[in-house]
């Protein structure tokens, strides 16, 4: 059996937005997708048994973390992840790379990898293309990444050049480094936010064996005003034929953007780091929900959302738990945001199906724009003061 298949089963007339199916080895995914962030082998706040509720089919893990704590070996002897975190449906683990480039003054990159100091305890680790893999490998997921360089926002373009030459000779290393039980594979372009750069990493690594392709390197500092120009100008570089991964983005006005130029997956901590610090998404907009004018609201977080929070609990209860720290606060909060962002891509899929895309995107955003507008002049007393 392939490591994975992808079709595009539906094309948007007016945008590249598809709607399309991925098959992997624990399951079916279909895109456009978001994966919910599973950094310590769990979404923070959920069981699988409430993510699967919410008709989520893939999450994302993190390598280095899990290399870090409780370390892939162990994982590997329990079973795999899958089995140690009791999740039966697909996962993607990143390649470490991200979070080795968050460690800038713990670090050290030259050609063969990265050395660089754990978080935890100072001690000293080495990441190579080929340890990468061999972490995801014991991991037991059903897509890897290949390990790249991610330069930071701002850089000089020489630097930046320098990361995407590092970047392709990785990622032919990972490939050469992967063996017939390893997961599918995906290669990451890098290049900043330079057109030129951008081009030459999708046109080096759509020459490689890749089973699908990501955009790295974006949601690291960049205005949106230079984020979106970017995945315009990547996406249709990549193979049509091959899904396209946009890493670290975003909001749900990102998601829909992603989508109409032809990104198929997605992932982001703002759901539920958002959830945690009391900012939730709705369909009227984002509500804060330490604010005062919801201290007496019965009404439920979202009146359009059916999710477990929105059918049980009032703006009132959820207020009150968020203001005493209780823990069912982060848990009520995650399960609305991660319900919605689930919410959200289903309905998208259906809009691409019906060829009625730009007609959705229209009237989800309009709705936000309005309800926000709304929201802002409520934050103003009557004396002009805001709350």
């Amino acid at each position: 059996m392939a490591r994975l298949s992808f079709e595009e089963l539906a094309r948007d007339p007016r945008t590249a937005a598809r709607r399309g199916r991925l098959q992997l080895a624990h399951g079916v995914v279909d895109t456009p997708a978001f994966m919910p962030v599973g950094t310590q082998g769990t979404v923070k706040a959920m069981t699988p048994e409430e993510l699967k509720g919410m008709q989520t089919q893939i999450l994302l893990g993190n390598t280095y973390h899990l290399y870090m704590r409780p370390g892939h070996e162990l994982i590997a002897r329990c079973g795999g992840l899958h089995k140690f975190m009791n999740w039966d449906r697909c996962i993607l683990s990143d390649s470490g790379g991200f979070q080795v480039y968050s460690l800038a003054k713990l670090r050290k990159v030259d050609d063969d990898g990265v050395t660089f100091q754990s978080h935890l305890d100072g001690s000293t680790h080495r990441f190579t293309p080929e340890r990468s893999i061999e972490i995801q490998i014991a991991l037991g997921v059903d897509i890897a990444m290949a390990f790249d360089e991610c330069p930071p926002y701002p850089a000089e373009p020489r630097e930046v050049e320098r990361a995407v030459v590092r970047t392709t000779a990785w990622a032919a290393r990972c490939l050469e480094a992967r063996a017939d039980h390893s997961p599918a594979l995906f290669g990451i372009v890098q290049g900043g936010v330079i057109p030129e750069l951008r081009s030459r990493s999708a046109e080096e690594l759509s020459r490689l064996p890749f089973d699908g392709f990501a955009l790295g390197g974006l949601s690291v500092g960049e205005p949106k005003e230079l984020l979106w120009p970017t995945v315009a100008h990547t996406a249709p570089l990549l193979p049509a034929d091959k899904p396209r991964y946009l890493m670290g983005v975003g909001t749900p006005e990102d998601l829909l953007e992603g989508v109409t130029l032809g990104i198929d997956m997605f992932d982001c901590v703002m759901p539920t780091r958002n959830a945690r610090n009391g900012l939730m998404f709705t369909s009227q907009g984002r509500v804060i929900i330490k604010h005062q004018r919801y201290q007496n609201d019965k009404r439920p977080l979202d009146p359009d959302c059916n999710c477990y929070t929105c059918r049980n609990y009032s703006r009132a209860y959820l207020r009150h738990l968020f203001l005493s720290k209780e823990i069912l606060s982060s848990r009520l909060n995650t399960w609305h945001n991660l319900h919605f962002y689930q919410d959200l891509m289903a309905r998208v899929r259906q809009a691409i199906a019906k060829g009625r895309f730009v007609e959705f995107k229209k009237y989800f955003l309009e709705k936000l724009r309005l309800a926000e507008a709304a929201d802002e002049a409520l934050e103003f007393s009557s004396t002009g003061e805001q709350e």
